[in-house]
């Protein structure tokens, strides 16, 4: 069965393009045989992740966001979240803060299209993967771009059990949008345990580039 997560976003941020579309990445054959590839030469290892991180530092405008954005990367899609100064909003409501980060994240939005579209063509065609913007302001986030990925998995009956159970009870559409469901409930639930996990494999990717093959 193959995850089809209904909504990828908008994609008035996609590498030319200026206007809205869907964000799904190929088939599940595809995307996981070309992209697997293409790993290698872009963040494979923890050298290259860092490689990457280096070239989006050079790359985006200093004056974009208050602190280095944050970037995650996997085998097929960057992500960059980054920081907006938040409105002069002293004495304001609640209500008022909000319709200013909103007002101000979209102003970014707006004035950063053609550069940003610039930074993700040059760097999708650096790494082999899409791009996805998104940033914070004050108590807000929003992301602009997302990308959608088939995944391919089996199940034995008991396991699919529980999503026919989720989708019985109306947690869930489907099964493709239980198993969705069901990794954004442990990312929730276990996000120390991952960033442990995530650690210890970066430690990992290093001793083996300092391998003796390595040269």
């Amino acid at each position: 069965m193959s995850t089809q997560p209904g909504n990828s976003g908008a994609r008035d941020d996609a590498p030319g393009t200026d206007n809205d579309a869907s964000a799904s990445q190929g088939g599940a054959g595809q995307g996981g045989a070309g992209q697997g590839g293409a790993s290698q030469g872009g963040a494979g290892t923890g050298s290259a992740a860092e490689e990457l991180r280096g070239w989006f530092a050079g790359r985006l405008p200093g004056d974009w966001f208050t602190a280095a954005p944050d970037i995650r990367v996997d085998r097929e899609e960057i992500t960059i979240v980054g920081a907006l100064p938040a409105p002069e909003t002293a004495g304001a409501s609640d209500a008022e803060r909000a319709a200013a980060a909103e007002g101000r994240i979209r102003r970014f939005r707006e004035e950063t299209r053609g550069r940003r579209i610039e930074i993700a063509r040059e760097a999708e065609h650096k790494f082999r993967r899409k791009v996805s913007w998104g940033v914070t302001c004050d108590d807000a986030s929003e992301m602009f771009t997302t990308l959608s990925v088939p995944v391919m998995t089996r199940l034995r009956q008991a396991e699919r059990r529980v999503l026919d159970t989720l989708v019985d009870a109306g947690v869930a559409r489907s099964r493709s949008d239980a198993l969705a469901w069901c990794v954004r409930l442990t990312g929730e639930n276990a996000d120390a345990w991952l960033s442990r996990l995530r650690e210890a494999l970066r430690h990992v990717e290093q001793v083996r580039d300092q391998g003796p093959g390595s040269a």
